[in-house]
């Protein structure tokens, strides 16, 4: 439920943003929100990051519709809080700016992205960039603490774990197995 709500809000978010920004800054100058540092933009971006790529959008758009496809499947076997936030954001993302590649001009599979942040030097971005972004970090995390997916932590069996990847057992010699010669009989 956590990464399908994470999912639905950030998707929604970066949805109603970029129509938010293509009604209101076509055909207008820069408007400053925080001075220099933050400003809106308006660009329609028909590669990846930084423009990279801008002759293959069919081949970013089929990328983008395998990482959706990816993301679901391993969704399936989140076990923390963290990990479904971080695949919820990644969702998102992902599939924020392939609706963009599908739906928008100039025609499904070619279709330019709408960004429309802009930081002093910096490419121009939007909120599904900054949920790709956070999706990163908060794998990293995970990576770095050494929580699996399923919430386990590195070198823990995973029956001894619980959702968040803490220890789950005992001292308690009643919850331990019994030895293979006492099953025996």
């Amino acid at each position: 439920m956590l990464f399908a709500a994470v999912a639905l809000v950030a998707y929604a978010a970066d949805q109603v943003s970029k129509v938010v920004a293509t009604r209101t800054l076509d055909g207008r100058p820069d408007v400053q929100v925080v001075g220099e540092l933050l400003q809106l933009h308006l660009t329609f971006n028909p590669g990846a990051a930084f423009s990279t790529g801008t002759g293959i959008t069919p081949v970013i758009t089929v990328i983008a519709i395998l990482a959706t496809l990816g993301v679901l499947w391993y969704v399936r076997r989140v076990g923390s809080a963290l990990w479904a936030v971080a695949l919820g954001v990644l969702l998102a993302g992902v599939a924020g700016n392939l609706t963009d590649r599908l739906l928008r001009e100039p025609g499904p599979f070619r279709g330019h992205v709408v960004d429309f942040l802009m930081l002093p030097n910096w490419p121009v971005f939007n909120i599904a960039d900054v949920c790709i972004n956070v999706a990163a970090v908060l794998i990293i995390v995970q990576a770095f603490r050494g929580v699996r997916i399923d919430g386990t932590r590195e070198g823990q069996p995973d029956d001894e774990a619980d959702a968040d990847g803490e220890a789950a057992g005992t001292d308690d010699p009643a919850d331990r197995p019994a030895p293979a010669e006492e099953r025996a009989e």
